[in-house]
């Protein structure tokens, strides 16, 4: 056996005859090309070129830069060695000369209906626009209306209508010169008119369109024109006239919010386009990031608009049934997303949705995740879309009734003690639920639930093994958040607060411990946040500026990021079980004394809290005779003081 043989390289075929194939070979011709291979005997060297006809002609006389036609590449391809990297390797286009001459053609002059860049858009165009587009609505709802029996006579003027429709998709682009154009001509009512159109093709393009006029990036390719007028500028006046037109567009006679929901009805979800109608309407899928729909473009511009589409449509159950469906799907996500925004903000939205039987709905929906994770990252977003708009519906009275009587407590107790994605959500749920005093209920059901075990392990956590300097949670955060609850709701002497409290006392005051631990912290954040607070003032003051309340509220605001909402709840918890045993409150001053501290420290922060309350808290829905929480850090402050 040979072995060079065995480990001979084939010869490769050679460029010449690989690069004369032509630019768009056939079937045929690439089954009868077949390549020669190197054979086991040695081969023989290549004849002189006087003696050959055959291989020497087409090794030495044919140019690799020219075909056998004389051509600069096969078939034309211009590009071909343009694009021809240094090892020899070519990407041509495959184009032949008269394709690219086609191509040329319509890059130069466009296709029929393609529309010219925005900064060429003048007005005479879009109207232009407008006008072929109210020619094609006319034109087909004629020849519906004389032929409503053969759509052979009026198929024509639909496919023309569909053009139509898709060229005004570009207006969006320049939304300053189109958006009062859309509303002075009337065509924004015309677009309205057809999404009651019998063809539903035609429905889906009016809410591309409406999604793509009404997108939250439309402006933001606007860069300082040539009048020297900022970008800021120039994007208040697109805005304005955005603005104009969404007052047009959602005028009651016009009736956009009910049609569009109607069409919910009328789209079939097995349809791949029907399917892709509610994508609209609801928001466009992306893997990285998700742009919501219509209804949040709409909301973004006028958050008022969020009740109105509530009150005037019948969307709050069609969402809340479809968040219910059994298999998990782009729509039931955007649904969610919808869902969670217009209960955000609104009072009336968070009734409504009790009204419905939308805290039994969400919390069907989140209890199949309280033994599973989410399989995919595009529900877990759902799930995290269901439990926003849970809490922020847990914001009313009203909804935190509900909330007891459908069992959530015992639900998200359940939560707590898994170690699940699920489990966090759960613990931002209890803390709106056992919120203020409409939440004393639920305070006491969740100690009967042994919700405190649970609490009480995920509040000590892996403390020993963290250092004072780490971060606290946002687990931790809303921990805290329902020991305040409980300690502000639960009776005196009541056995739920008994038992509250021996938590703190047991395994010798460790929790007392971990409250201080996390207050340590928490001061070290909020020392780091006022020192720059301290520099931005001075510059300011330096720099001849004053220094008036709206300054010092946001820098108030900015110190309660900065962990001075964290130091204000410790504290308050610290004032609570200081006051109510005294042996905690004697080892709480003597840890703080390692410190250099003392209750002093605590008094401040808690008359800091008290002061900046405002009076506007004191009045609290849900419970008339619940002291004000300004009473409550006001006996704090005074019991402290006396020790």
């Amino acid at each position: 056996m040979d072995i060079d043989k065995l480990f001979k390289v084939p010869k490769l075929p050679s460029g010449a005859a690989k690069r004369r194939m032509p630019a768009n070979p056939t079937p045929d011709m690439l089954k009868r090309m077949k390549f020669d291979t190197p054979t086991e005997e040695p081969v023989a060297p290549s004849p002189p070129v006087n003696k050959g006809k055959g291989r020497a002609v087409t090794v030495e006389d044919v140019n690799e830069d020219e075909d056998e036609d004389g051509n600069f590449a096969p078939g034309g391809d211009a590009d071909y060695f343009a694009e021809e990297d240094e090892d020899g390797r070519f990407f041509g286009g495959g184009l032949t000369d008269e394709q690219k001459k086609i191509l040329n053609i319509f890059d130069s002059s466009g296709a029929e209906g393609a529309q010219d860049d925005p900064e060429e858009m003048n007005i005479t165009s879009i109207r232009r626009l407008l006008l072929r587009f109210e020619r094609a609505v006319s034109k087909n709802q004629d020849q519906r209306s004389k032929y409503p029996n053969d759509p052979t006579k009026f198929i024509d003027s639909e496919s023309d209508l569909d053009m139509a429709l898709k060229s005004l998709l570009p207006l969006a682009q320049a939304p300053a010169l189109a958006y009062p154009e859309l509303v002075r001509s009337g065509t924004v009512v015309k677009l309205v008119d057809l999404l009651t159109h019998e063809n539903v093709d035609i429905a889906i393009d009016v809410v591309e369109v409406v999604h793509e006029l009404t997108d939250e990036d439309v402006g933001d390719q606007i860069d300082e024109n040539e009048e020297g007028e900022s970008k800021e500028e120039t994007l208040k006046v697109l805005i304005d006239a955005l603005e104009l037109a969404l007052r047009n567009i959602v005028k009651l006679e016009n009736q956009i919010f009910e049609l569009l929901v109607q069409n919910f009805g009328r789209l079939d979800e097995a349809q791949e386009s029907d399917r892709q109608g509610i994508f609209h309407t609801l928001g466009q899928h992306n893997v990285v990031s998700r742009s919501v729909g219509i209804f949040e473009n709409l909301v973004g511009f006028s958050p008022a608009l969020a009740r109105t589409i509530v009150n005037k449509t019948t969307i709050l159950p069609w969402l809340l049934n479809r968040i219910t469906s059994k298999t998990y799907d782009e729509n039931r996500g955007y649904a969610s997303e919808l869902l969670a925004i217009l209960l955000q903000n609104d009072r009336e939205n968070r009734l409504e949705m009790a009204k419905h039987n939308g805290v039994e709905t969400a919390l069907k929906v989140l209890s199949q995740y309280r033994r599973r994770d989410p399989p995919t990252a595009d529900e877990t977003e759902f799930m995290e879309n269901v439990f926003d708009a849970l809490c922020s519906a847990l914001m009313e009275p009203e909804v935190k009734k509900a909330f007891l009587h459908e069992e959530g407590v015992d639900l998200m107790v359940i939560m707590m003690k898994e170690k699940l994605l699920a489990r966090s959500r759960s613990i931002k749920a209890l803390d709106h639920a056992l919120a203020g005093p409409a939440g004393a209920p639920n305070c006491e059901a969740f100690v009967e639930a042994l919700g405190l075990k649970t609490l009480f392990s995920l509040f000590m956590g892996k403390s020993k093994k963290q250092k004072s300097a780490s971060p606290v949670s946002e687990d931790t955060t809303h921990v805290l958040g329902i020991m305040s609850s409980l300690f502000t709701n639960l009776a005196s002497d009541s056995p739920p607060r008994v038992r509250l409290l021996t938590k703190f006392v047991e395994s010798d005051y460790e929790k007392v411990d971990r409250l201080l631990e996390i207050r340590e912290h928490a001061e070290g954040r909020l020392a780091v946040t006022n020192q720059e607070i301290e520099r931005e003032k001075k510059e300011l003051l330096e720099e001849g500026e004053e220094v008036g309340q709206d300054e010092e509220d946001l820098w108030y605001l900015r110190r309660l990021d900065g962990g001075l909402h964290i130091l204000q709840t410790v504290d308050y918890i610290l004032g609570w079980i200081s006051m109510e045993d005294d042996g905690i409150r004697g080892h709480a001053q003597l840890m703080l004394g390692r410190k250099n501290k003392s209750l002093r420290d605590i008094i401040q922060v808690l008359i800091q809290f008290r002061d900046n309350i405002g009076d506007e808290a004191d009045v609290i829905r849900g419970d008339d005779d619940a002291p004000p929480q300004k009473m409550i850090l006001q006996a704090l402050v005074d019991f402290l003081e006396g020790c």
